[in-house]
């Protein structure tokens, strides 16, 4: 065995090193920060960049990564038991400690376990602890060298990747997945959880975030102003009444219609009338002010509702149900609520859609409040979830249950816990109150 044999074997490691971190790292890589750099001009990102932006070429490019590793192990193996085996076994044998035979047998098992002991630990387990620690520099590095790769094992790559696609096409499997991380929104929140549990996160910042993916999840009527709250202006009114009805309002964006919010004509901005009297203008009607309402079905997604909000630049929209009758209204200020908790305002207060603790120990629901948030409200304090029903809201569990519209103040049992209506408007109920008592009885008491 010559002094060059402890080369080649730590050059072959660390060949299989370089495609290790290679791999992992353009696994693991952020798309957005090698886009950051290849706009500051650094040349390796911009090389890098198209890569990984092309499932096709990352997929290559990981293939190449592979064909490297495999190659280099099986050199390795092969170049390790023709010169530390044979030497080895030519050792024990000379000094006849064992036969021939069971020399070159044992030489051969002390060099695989030697070699794949090395290989495991200096050219798989650490550059993959570099290359997922830093994501970035390693995937730069490294992208010279695999760039010539590609060149050198482009014929196998095609060949390799050609057949493992026919025979995934051949067992039914997909093979239109990349190798990216794509997470499903409850993988996401689980990472948002993990990440404030570590202290990377605040638990304001947790909620944000999880608020922000879950707008995708919840409907517009989730968190839209009833029909029956809607603050609006009949155009059949005489006009000094209309002028008394706004100079009342809290609110600067008034649903204007004729006789119902069957007849929506649009909205009226108080800006627009304040205009039109500094200027002299003769109003005989406010019809000439009605400026167009954006429309929105009841069942679109709360992420779409604000890109709609967002392509026609509008702040408020009519939200209609399937049949197109009006269901309710939802603004801009509404959705910016969901993300970032109730807002202030001088003009107006609000009352918000999140339980509210009692001094006596009691809590104070919103009807309004989803179910789901008030079952988790539920599980927090260690009571069942609400059973699951077609209602959406607290409200229209609460309905549910009692199978009628309460005439008033009316206290409903569970197994856990007690429900008393606390406020209505109408037919619709506007908060509970929810409290945990020792011994509770079922049904409904009026």
């Amino acid at each position: 065995m010559s002094l060059w044999t402890p080369f080649m074997v730590l050059l072959l490691i660390l060949i299989n090193a370089l495609y290790v971190a290679a791999e992992f790292a353009a696994i693991s890589v952020r798309l957005t920060r090698v886009e950051q750099l290849a706009a500051q001009g650094r040349r390796l990102a911009a090389g890098l960049l198209p890569i990984l932006r092309d499932a096709g070429q990352l997929d290559r490019y990981i293939a190449g990564c592979q064909i490297g590793i495999t190659l280099s192990s099986l050199v390795l193996g092969a170049f390790g038991q023709a010169t530390i085996g044979l030497a080895l076994g030519s050792l024990l044998a000379e000094h006849e400690l064992l036969e021939p035979v069971s020399a070159y047998a044992l030489s051969a098992t002390v060099t695989l376990v030697l070699l794949t002991s090395l290989q495991v630990i200096f050219g798989e387990l650490i550059p993959k602890s570099l290359a997922l620690q830093y994501p970035v520099g390693t995937a730069l590095l490294t992208y010279p060298p695999m760039r010539w790769s590609q060149r050198l094992f482009a014929p196998f790559i095609r060949l390799l990747n050609g057949s493992g696609t026919l025979i995934l096409r051949r067992l039914g499997v997909s093979t239109e997945s990349s190798h990216r991380h794509v997470h499903a929104p409850e993988e996401i929140e689980f990472l948002i959880r993990e990440s404030r549990q570590g202290g990377l996160l605040q638990d304001k910042e947790s909620e944000r975030l999880r608020e922000a993916i879950q707008l995708a999840q919840h409907r517009v009527r989730h968190i839209m102003v009833p029909r029956g709250q809607i603050a609006r202006l009949d155009l059949d009114a005489p006009l000094p009444e209309l002028l008394a009805v706004i100079d009342a309002s809290p609110y600067t964006r008034l649903v204007v219609h004729r006789g119902g919010l069957d007849e929506v004509l649009g909205y009226l901005h108080v800006k627009d009338l304040v205009v039109a009297i500094a200027s002299g203008s003769k109003l005989d009607s406010l019809h000439e002010l009605v400026r167009p309402l954006l429309i929105l079905p009841s069942s679109l997604s709360i992420d779409r509702a604000l890109s709609q909000l967002r392509d026609e630049h509008a702040r408020i929209a009519l939200v209609v149900n399937e049949y197109g009758d009006a269901e309710g209204l939802i603004s801009l200020e509404d959705i910016i609520r969901e993300l970032l908790g109730e807002l202030s305002d001088e003009f107006k207060s609000l009352t918000g859609q999140t339980p509210t603790p009692l001094p006596d120990g009691r809590w104070r629901l919103p009807g309004r409040l989803t179910l789901e948030a008030a079952s988790e409200w539920a599980q927090s304090l260690g009571a069942a979830r609400f059973e699951a029903t077609h209602a959406e809201t607290l409200a229209g569990w609460i309905l549910e249950q009692l199978e009628t519209v309460p005439a008033g103040a009316l206290c409903l049992h569970t197994d856990e816990m007690a429900l008393e209506i606390e406020q209505m408007t109408g037919a619709a109920i506007e908060s509970v109150i929810v409290w945990i008592p020792e011994t509770v009885g079922g049904g409904a008491d009026d």
